[in-house]
C-alpha cells in the first residue's frame, strides 16, 4: 500500500511524506501563480462578454464561453488546492497542445494561417508558463506510476 490516511486526513506516501511535502513550497507558489494566470486571464478576457452578452450565442460559441467560465472558476479553486487541481492544468496543456498540433501547425506549414488563428495561437502560447510550473515528477508519480483505485 503506497498511501494511508492519517488523523489529519492528508495522504502519505510509502516514505511518510504528505503530498504537499513531495513538492517544494516555491513550486506550490509557482503552481498558484499558474492558476491565477489562467483564472484572472479568463476572467478579464471572457467574463465581461459572458456576463453582458445581449444576443444569443451560436451553439459552439456558447459551449466555448461556458467551458472557459467554468475553467476560470476552477482555476481560482486551484489557488487554494494546487496539487488537487492538477488535472485542470493537465487538461489546459492537453487541449492547447492538441489544438496546436491539429489546427495551427498544419495551417502554418501550409502558409494558410489567418489573423484569427494567429490570435488564438498567440493566446494559447502562454501554455508554456503552465508547462513550466507543473511539478512533472509529482504528475509522473501520482498519475503515471501510482496504482489506480480498484475497479471492484
Amino acid at each position: 500500500m503506497t498511501s494511508v490516511s492519517t488523523d489529519s486526513g492528508s495522504a502519505r506516501d510509502h516514505q511518510g511524506r504528505t503530498a504537499a511535502a513531495q513538492v517544494s513550497l516555491p513550486r506550490l507558489y509557482a503552481l498558484r501563480a499558474g492558476y491565477l494566470l489562467i483564472g484572472a486571464g479568463l476572467a478579464v478576457t471572457h467574463w465581461p462578454s459572458f456576463l453582458q452578452h445581449s444576443q444569443q450565442w451560436q451553439v459552439m460559441e456558447g459551449v466555448v464561453n461556458c467551458m472557459l467560465a467554468a475553467l476560470s472558476l476552477l482555476a481560482f479553486l486551484g489557488i487554494r488546492y494546487p496539487l488537487q487541481m492538477l488535472p485542470l492544468l493537465l487538461f489546459e496543456c492537453a487541449f492547447k497542445l492538441i489544438w496546436f498540433g491539429v489546427v495551427a501547425l498544419p495551417l502554418w506549414a501550409a502558409d494558410q494561417m489567418d489573423r484569427a488563428t494567429e490570435d488564438v495561437a498567440f493566446a494559447n502560447s502562454f501554455v508554456v508558463i503552465i508547462i513550466a510550473v507543473i511539478p512533472w515528477h509529482y504528475v509522473r508519480e501520482h498519475y503515471g506510476t501510482k496504482r489506480g483505485e480498484p475497479w471492484r
